[in-house]
Formats: structure tokens, sequence, C-alpha cells
């Protein structure tokens, strides 16, 4: 089931929100805006004073932002900050808590999180975003959700007021599942937009030209907008960083073992994003891959 976003009024509600960083920090800002009171703790004090001075709850940490929301929202790095973030965060749960993991986690672990969270009488979540930080500072993010229908159903205005286009995929998981495939659909088709605009470069014409030229034809798509154009413009200010969809390729290709199948173009992307880090390139937006054809 696919929502289209009609924005919620959450006023009065306190959400907790786990981690502020490029995405999270948007993602707050837009919960405040659709009148919640979000209760906030990061790695980093600085973007919680940053949010405290607009207004919103500061927390000492995880404890401190469960026993003040019912409903704890995490964006963290990876698996492993996830998974350290749990282990603080289960044991304070009570019965009717609700916990969304809003990052890209592997879906083992958070299969065996939800399981955690259960046996505690909590409900857990997991709902990875597409669409960076232009999506995530405009409340467009998409949202793929995997738990139960009731998890989903509770979440599901929440979800509202940080995105445009909302699925329940599925059971536990499942979420987690359609962001690898994502995030290898996002990560080929990068590759192919880098390499495509370095050949035009390569052969003497305007890549910006060829860009232009082939807008709205069979190669158009949302990476070839905005992602092309920072390949154009020589501007690689992260959005999504390099070392990021290192980690989400990594995931993804783990989950591909696990399940038997064989995913070459996948493990060639995921050597040239890592040839990028390996060239000091991993703070940049993962567009950036265009450096590796074109300088």
């Amino acid at each position: 089931m696919s929502e289209e976003t009609t924005r919620p009024d959450l006023s009065g509600q306190r959400i907790g929100f786990i981690g502020l960083g490029l995405m999270g920090k948007p993602m707050a800002r837009a919960l405040a805006r659709a009148g919640a009171e979000p209760v906030v703790t990061s790695r980093s004090p600085g973007p919680v004073a940053e949010l405290a001075g607009e207004g919103m709850i500061a927390a000492t940490g995880p404890a401190a932002v469960a026993g003040q929301a019912g409903i704890v929202i995490l964006m963290l790095t990876d698996t492993a900050a996830v998974e350290a973030m749990a282990d603080a965060l289960i044991p304070v749960l009570r019965p009717g808590h609700l916990v969304i993991d809003m990052g890209t986690t592997a879906v083992a672990a958070t299969r065996s999180l939800a399981q955690r969270a259960a046996a505690a009488g909590a409900d857990w979540l997991d709902a990875p975003v597409s669409g960076g930080t232009v999506a995530a500072e405009a409340a467009a993010l998409t949202i793929m959700a995997g738990g139960s229908d009731a998890a989903f159903a509770r979440a599901l205005p929440v979800l509202q007021a940080m995105g445009r286009r909302i699925t329940h995929v599925g059971a536990s998981g499942a979420g987690q599942i359609a962001k690898s495939a994502n995030q290898v659909i996002v990560g080929l088709t990068i590759g192919a937009v880098a390499e495509a605009l370095a050949l035009a470069r390569a052969a003497g014409a305007d890549p910006a030209k060829v860009r232009e030229a082939i807008r709205g034809g069979f190669a158009e798509s949302r990476i070839l907008d905005l992602h092309g154009g920072r390949m154009v413009n020589g501007d690689f200010t992260p959005g999504g960083r390099v070392t990021t969809q290192v980690k989400d390729l990594r995931q993804a290709e783990e989950l591909a073992q696990q399940s038997g199948i064989d995913l070459p173009t996948l493990g060639l992307s995921l050597e040239l994003f890592e040839l990028l880090v390996e060239q000091g390139d991993g703070a940049l937006d993962h567009s950036a891959l265009y450096r590796l054809f074109a300088r």
C-alpha cells in the first residue's frame, strides 16, 4: 500500500528524534512544521543546541528521549550505530513505544531488533528514506516501510510530515529490502550518467549541452536531472556522501549473497565508489563518481 501525502497536524505530540546529521536535522524540522514537539538528541551537541534554539526539546540521551516520547525516530549512520543505540534504548522501552528506524540498516539486524523491541512490548518499524537532503528539506522524502499493519498505521501521520510517497512494503525488514533495491538503482544510474557525460566531454562535446539534449527522452531520470547537473557544474557539496553510498552498496551486496543471487553490475558499481573513497573523495556527494572519468 502506498500513500501520497496529505500533511498531518501533529500539534502537541512529542516525538523523539535521535540522529541530527545531514538528513536528520531537516527531518526533525519537518516534524516541527507539522506542529510536533520534537525531543532531540545526537552524538554531536551542536545540532542539538541549534534545534533547541528553534524551540525543540533537547534531551541528554536515548533514555531521556524515550521518557518523554512514545514514538522515537532513529536517523543514524549505519547498522553498527543503530545496534549500539538499540542497546541503550530497548531496555528503557515501555509497552506501547514505537521505534521508527529511518536509516539504512541491514535486514537481518532489523529483524533481530524488531524481535527485541517486541519482547519489551514495543513496536519496531523499519522506514528507510530516499531523496537526499533536497527531499528532506522539502519534506518530500520517499519512505519504504516494513513492520506490522498496526505499527505502520500509527507511524503514518508522522511519516507524512516528512515524506511525499510512503509505502508499506511488508513485514519487518521489507522496508530495508526496498532500500537496498533503491540503492542498487541509484548507484548504477549515477555510474551510467557519469560515464555518458564523461564520454561527451572526451569526444569533444559540451557535457552540459549533451545533458540538455537528452533530457526528456528515454535517458531522463531524476539522477540525470539533479546529479547530472552537479556533474556538469562541478558542484559536489554532499547531499548524499560517497561513503554512505559505499556502505549502502556493501549492504545490498551482502543481502544478495544471503539471498543466493549474483549481481555482477552491483559489484562493479561498489568497486568504483570504493575507488573514489581511496582517492580521497569519500566526503563528497556521490555524484562525484564523475571525477573518476573526467577531471
